[in-house]
């Protein structure tokens, strides 16, 4: 169980659940369910953050976490990977990160490396992890939630100036591309911002640059898949809305899918959204992301992960071509 010290640990890192209330965050309110939900997911993703820094070990935090309901628990991990890295860097700390992905965060992995880019937006940069010995395709996820935190938590710099850029660089690699990876976490806390509102979301989206509106339906997209709130009626709108972007917005969701299927945690809106978002079932869509999913880094010049995300849209539009020729 935990420590003496993991109690103050837990009482002195640990984020008041406040913060993520909607009218604290100024966000859109839809109706009361969709609020409830969304504010459940702070809670979760907070409690997530408390069992990393309170437990005495990896496993205690992982014996923890998995007492969360399975429509919930991804997001607990996401949290536990930002209190991970957190606790990691507390001085004579370590291995909290790391001792997480080998045990049954390896099946969360994908919301673990989100929440470490939520560390990585609190922590000052000397105190980051070494992104350089995590996973080279799925660090990019840090970025997208080191996005997601800074739409979140700085609203009106992130979303409510839709033209402002911020600087950033790490050494994780490819610079070029790492403001496509903040977007796309922006994208899906726009997801958030907006209530779960698909007008709204679309709205906010059309608010940015066009060179940026694939990137943030793919964000959009996966939150959308994996939060949830809406009904067939608002997905159908959200895809239409999303044009040329349709694809991108599939993407999204089949990640989503992908990191439900791997980790166990399918609920019926996985297949909602696989049917709607992405023309297909919630197990050809998880399929079509393990299937292409890049052997190695790849080139310097093409980050792996943008190929990746690149042939999943490609091929969720080549499956959904087929189908709708097949029902002519």
């Amino acid at each position: 169980m935990s420590t003496f010290f993991g109690a103050i640990r837990r009482r002195v890192l640990t984020p008041p659940t406040s913060e993520t209330t909607m009218e604290v965050r100024g966000f859109h309110v839809k109706n009361e369910e969709a609020k409830a939900r969304l504010e459940n997911i702070g809670e979760i993703f907070l409690r997530g953050y408390a069992y990393a820094v309170e437990a005495g070990s990896a496993a205690e935090a992982e014996e923890m976490l998995e007492t969360v309901p399975l429509d919930m628990r991804g997001f607990a991990y996401e949290g536990a990977g930002m209190g991970a890295a957190v606790y990691d860097s507390l001085p004579g700390h370590s291995g909290r990160l790391s001792g997480l992905l080998a045990g049954k965060g390896r099946d969360h992995d994908y919301m673990i490396y989100v929440g470490v880019g939520w560390a990585m937006a609190r922590l000052p940069r000397i105190l980051w992890p070494d992104i350089r010995k995590t996973d080279p395709l799925l660090r990019w996820l840090a970025l997208d939630g080191y996005g997601f935190h800074q739409a979140y938590f700085r609203t009106d710099s992130y979303v409510r100036d839709p033209h402002a850029r911020h600087s950033f660089r790490w050494n994780g690699g490819h610079n070029d591309y790492t403001p496509n990876a903040i977007d796309q976490g922006i994208g899906r806390a726009l997801w958030f911002v907006g209530g779960t509102d698909p007008d709204v979301v679309t709205e906010l989206i059309r608010t940015y640059p066009e060179s940026r509106h694939s990137d943030l339906y793919a964000g959009a997209g996966l939150a959308s898949t994996y939060a949830g709130g809406v009904t067939e009626e608002e997905l159908t709108r959200f895809a239409e809305g999303a044009g040329e972007h349709r694809f991108s917005l599939a993407q999204g969701s089949a990640f989503a899918i992908e990191a439900r299927i791997k980790a166990g945690t399918i609920i019926d809106h996985t297949h909602l959204a696989a049917r709607v978002l992405c023309n297909t079932t919630a197990e050809q869509a998880a399929r079509v992301c393990t299937g292409l999913r890049p052997a190695a880094a790849g080139p310097e010049n093409a980050p792996a992960y943008e190929t990746w995300r690149l042939d999943v849209a490609a091929e969720l539009a080549s499956l959904s071509l087929s189908r709708k020729g097949a029902d002519l």
